[in-house]
């Protein structure tokens, strides 16, 4: 008889993981900012505080995971968009556009306005919100630029991560500007401003900064 025990094991590590951050954005849907703490997530997600702390460092980690779930969606974009072609060999080209693609497709505006809120916003009396949203995107170019690397194994790896961290942390830096500039809300005119600002990034990072 075959011993079931691991898989078990892992398959309840992978629900009461699911759980917390199920639970934790509860808590931010509800509270509308993620100033909850370890026993009100524990309390939500039906598990011990010891459990949260065996898959999470602090309940920032569990809010940059949860934030970085909702932002993987330029990945799963990325993904889609590309799943048609074939892995490998890619033209640096290539592989610039199919990021750029996936930024394109997604609702990015909707994204930034959830952290905004989830966070209580940006202020330089409290740097963990800052901190927060800087983790987050650092997390999701990690992972993006490995999905990258992965489709072009051909190329040095360094390309896929210098190509997605100019495009991801561009898009930090845009995202401020778009945040200072309409407080986070998405309406017709905030969202024409967003795609200008990634216009503008993409033309500035896909030409360069050559005399023309």
């Amino acid at each position: 008889m075959v011993n079931d025990q691991p898989d078990r094991r892992a398959a309840l590590k992978a629900r009461h993981r699911r759980a917390i951050l199920d639970a934790a954005r509860s808590l931010i849907d509800e509270g509308g900012a993620a100033r909850f703490s370890v026993d009100q997530l524990a309390a939500r997600a039906d598990v011990s505080r010891r459990t949260i702390f065996n898959h999470f460092a602090s309940i920032d980690d569990v809010v940059t995971t949860a934030c970085t779930e909702m932002l993987a969606v330029v990945i799963d974009n990325f993904r889609e968009l590309v799943s048609a072609t074939p892995i490998g060999p890619g033209s640096r080209t290539s592989m610039f556009e199919g990021v750029v693609a996936a930024l394109r497709a997604t609702d990015v505006p909707s994204v930034i306005a959830f952290f905004w809120h989830a966070l209580g916003g940006f202020g330089a009396d409290d740097p963990r919100p800052q901190q927060i949203f800087q983790a987050t995107f650092s997390r999701t170019t990690a992972d993006l630029a490995r999905e990258l690397a992965e489709r072009n194994a051909d190329r040095d790896p360094l390309e896929a991560e210098l190509l997605v961290s100019s495009l991801m942390h561009g898009t930090e830096v845009i995202a401020q500007h778009w945040l200072a500039a309409t407080g986070a809300t998405t309406d017709e005119a905030s969202r024409a401003l967003w795609h200008e600002l990634l216009d503008r990034l993409i033309d500035t990072i896909r030409t360069g900064y050559r005399e023309t």
